[in-house]
């Protein structure tokens, strides 16, 4: 995954503005100034068509999911062909017709959108796809890419589900897709994936923002260079704990080894220590 490593997510596409397809547009175009968007743009109104008259939990017209997932791909410089999987990625859910994607977009793009809704659907990584070659790889990243733009929108909208429905993906985001964004380098995604899911599953009252608080005051001990590191380690074990006693104890366990962890990170490596 060393393509995605380079990559990030804007801060543009953290609003909740829905984007426009020239949003899109505009975006793909400052990544890949020669490509040709005729195929987004026949992509958008292809979706466009099958998802009439469906809506969202929260009332929006369905393809303003498809428009905002495509546009989180846009941000992150993925190329014209994942922004149309990512406008079509739903159209199974639609009458549209099987065949119909294969033949106007092609196998590539009809496998990514196959791939990535039966990555979805087991709650695992793509496992079926063979990876001793560049190419799998890279359609490998992609299917995983497209899922986790998928879930990111789908959490900065799930105030709209149902309480249990929100645990349950919430658990399941920062079981398996904040590990896959890590191991694939999208480090803004991985860190925004796993903060929503933390405001779902330890809201403010069950004393998650607390703990956090005195893990961040408590890498004020550790040297500079390093706060940063066990700060995101420490706040990513934490939302993984799913009980306010679980929390504690592990904070607990912290704040009684952290002095001397301290004196360990701030001693200087002897000769024979150094590499």
């Amino acid at each position: 995954m060393k393509v995605l490593c380079r990559l990030t997510l804007r801060r543009s596409t953290h609003q909740n503005d829905v984007p426009s397809l020239n949003d899109i547009l505009t975006v793909v175009r400052t990544h890949h100034a020669d490509a040709d968007l005729a195929l987004i743009e026949q992509a958008h109104d292809e979706a466009a068509l099958w998802h009439e008259g469906q809506t969202r939990r929260s009332g929006d017209p369905y393809l303003t999911h498809c428009l905002a997932v495509a546009a989180i791909l846009g941000d992150m410089g993925m190329p014209p062909t994942m922004v149309c999987a990512a406008l079509l990625h739903d159209i199974d859910d639609t009458p549209c017709p099987p065949d119909r994607v294969v033949e106007q977009f092609g196998p590539e793009i009809t496998q990514l959108i196959e791939a990535a809704r039966t990555a979805k659907a087991s709650a695992s990584p793509p496992s079926d796809l063979i990876y001793d070659s560049a190419v799998n790889l890279a359609r490998k990243d992609a299917v995983v890419t497209l899922w986790l733009a998928d879930r990111l929108h789908n959490l900065r909208t799930i105030a709209f589900l149902a309480p249990a429905v929100q645990h349950r993906k919430a658990r399941e985001t920062l079981e398996v897709l904040v590990p896959l964004a890590r191991a694939a380098g999208l480090t803004d995604v991985g860190r925004e994936l796993r903060d929503l899911s933390a405001a779902v599953l330890m809201p403010a009252s069950s004393g998650f923002s607390t703990t956090a608080r005195l893990l961040s005051a408590l890498t004020l001990l550790i040297p500079a260079p390093q706060r940063a590191r066990w700060r995101e380690e420490w706040h990513a074990e934490l939302a993984t704990l799913p009980t306010r006693y679980a929390r504690t104890r592990f904070t607990f366990l912290i704040l009684l080894g952290a002095p001397q962890m301290s004196l360990t990170l701030r001693r200087p490596l002897s000769q024979d220590q150094r590499w």
